[in-house]
């Protein structure tokens, strides 16, 4: 696992559903599933930003 990613407290909707975001001091973005910190997903903070926003949009509805 990157040492350098700071992890935010999982956020679990039901059950063991439970996903973790994290930052590294170089601007890069990371969402994994709880406990399985060491692979995960990367990208830049803006395409976090613009995958969050675009979800509290609701353009994901269709995928519930």
């Amino acid at each position: 696992m990157n040492s350098d990613i700071t992890w935010e407290d999982p956020y679990c909707a039901e059950g063991n559903n439970c996903f973790r975001i994290g930052t590294d001091t170089t601007g890069n973005a990371y969402i994994a599933i709880a406990g399985q910190e060491d692979t995960p997903l990367t990208d830049t903070r803006e395409a976090l930003r613009t995958l969050i926003l675009d979800i509290k949009a609701g353009k994901a509805d269709h995928l519930l």
